[in-house]
């Protein structure tokens, strides 16, 4: 008796929580074509995607598959039919076997291995903005730009001040134009990775336009901060790899120097409005006191008004 042989079907289905576009970014991965390619199998009418399967080579295809989110299921192929040495009369004389170049449908699956593992994770690409990178590895880049930048601002206001005793105007013009090449190639680098962040939470990297919006870009940077990732592969690319204890730490000290610039700033600010009051109630004091002390130089108003005449009411009755 000859084994049982299945074939996998896939009718449009998505497993719970798969995005389509995910699903099909995943499927053209598998098969190692374009997303055009497979979007016709999300018709909704059943297709084959792997005929005449013993039981295991089923088993392995039809889990291939369902880690790109897809619902497939196994189906038995029919029978085999069978012949003898005595039905070989009955058969034609001659049968040329079908030409499977020409004949093929357009509608058919790729032919392709589904076999072959996703990858696990995606590379890793500073300077772009494709690809995904995650909560703490924004943290960690962005740890790094700051590193990078101050002592080239540093080096670059060195030199303007060194060249500045040989032509204020050259020292201006190399400052302005250094200084220019630097901050430019901070805000690139600052947007390609905030792109990327956005990717691997499943958002579009135009989102970043949102910063430029006021108060709502203040609020922003907290939501590429803290907002997770999507676990699996999106539209974006496959999850990126884990965090190295590099990364984990510059993650960690970027918290705790945003932490302290935060500090210094409310205590900063606190400490000036203190001083400002400080100053106003001992000029009000000032003020004050300056006042009672003219009050005090100056006669009163009923000992500058002269006494009225005495009058001398006998003297006028003996009169």
């Amino acid at each position: 008796m000859s084994e049982n042989r299945f074939k996998i079907v896939f009718d449009g289905a998505l497993q719970a929580g798969v995005d389509k576009s995910t699903a099909q970014f995943n499927l053209a991965a598998l098969f190692k074509t374009d997303v055009a390619s497979v979007e016709r199998l999300f018709s909704g009418q059943p297709v084959a995607l792997k005929r005449d399967l013993s039981a295991a080579e089923a088993e392995s295809y039809l889990q291939a598959l369902h880690k790109t989110g897809i619902e497939a299921r196994l189906e038995a192929e029919p029978a085999a039919i069978e012949l003898s040495l005595a039905d070989i009369d009955d058969l034609p004389a001659s049968t040329a076997p079908p030409d499977t170049a020409t004949n093929q449908s357009p509608y058919a699956p790729p032919q392709a291995r589904v076999g072959d593992a996703l990858p696990a994770f995606g590379q890793l690409q500073a300077f772009t903005t494709r690809g995904r990178i995650g909560r703490l590895r924004y943290l960690a880049w962005s740890m790094v730009l700051m590193f990078v930048t101050v002592p080239v601002a540093g080096a670059i206001f060195a030199f303007a001040m060194g060249t500045a005793a040989a032509s204020l105007n050259t020292a201006i013009t190399i400052g302005v134009v250094l200084g220019g090449a630097a901050l430019i190639a901070f805000v690139v680098f600052s947007i390609q990775i905030a792109v990327q962040r956005l990717h691997d939470i499943g958002w579009s990297g135009w989102l970043w336009l949102l910063t430029l919006v006021p108060f709502l870009g203040s609020v922003f940077p907290f939501v590429l901060m803290f907002c997770p990732g999507n676990s699996g592969a999106n539209q974006y690319g496959a999850p990126p790899p884990p965090n190295s204890t590099a990364v984990k730490v510059l993650a960690v000290l970027s918290v705790v120097f945003g932490v302290i610039f935060v500090v210094v700033g409310v205590t900063g600010g606190l400490a000036n409005l203190e001083k400002e009051y400080n100053s106003e109630s001992a000029s009000y004091s000032e003020s004050s006191d300056a006042v009672s002390a003219d009050e005090a130089d100056s006669p009163s108003d009923a000992a500058a008004e002269p006494a009225p005449p005495a009058v001398d009411y006998e003297q006028d009755e003996k009169e």
